[in-house]
Formats: structure tokens, sequence, C-alpha cells
């Protein structure tokens, strides 16, 4: 197996070699992918309905606002052009 310090850099930091920092690496996914739970069926359909109420809810605000902005410009446009 290869040493785990390969060389140094200019600043004095020590470069681990790119096997061993791979293998550090895959093992550390494989930590966390055993942390990761998968969701049940009512979470996905009650944040989903979350997440469509809030898009509605959001859509209605911007539409609001686009036409209130549109009168006002509009207002602005009519107002300087006599």
């Amino acid at each position: 197996m290869a040493s785990a310090v390969t060389q140094s850099d200019s600043g004095g930091k020590v470069k681990k070699d790119l096997a061993v920092r791979l293998k550090t690496f895959y093992g550390d996914v494989r930590s966390e992918m055993k942390k990761v739970t998968v969701p049940s069926w009512k979470e996905v359909q009650g944040t989903t309905g979350v997440v469509l109420v809030t898009v509605a809810i959001f859509g209605v605000f911007f539409y609001i606002v686009d036409k209130i902005l549109l009168w006002a410009v509009d207002a602005i446009i009519v107002h300087f052009s006599r």
C-alpha cells in the first residue's frame, strides 16, 4: 500500500495520497447513508399538500401584486403622457 503522505505543498500542509482520501470519503459516505431515512407515504402526502397550498398562496399573492404594479405603471404613463 502507498504511504499516506506523498508530498507537502508550499504552505507546509501535508497532502494525503489519493487512494487514502478516496477510501476515507467512501467510508464517510457509507456512514452518512446509514443515517438516511425514507419518509413514509403519509409524510410524503402531507409535505406535498403543504407545498401545493404554499405555491397556490404565493401564486395568488404575486398575481395581485402584479396587477397592482401594472395599474400603477399604467397610471404613471398616462399621467406623464398628457
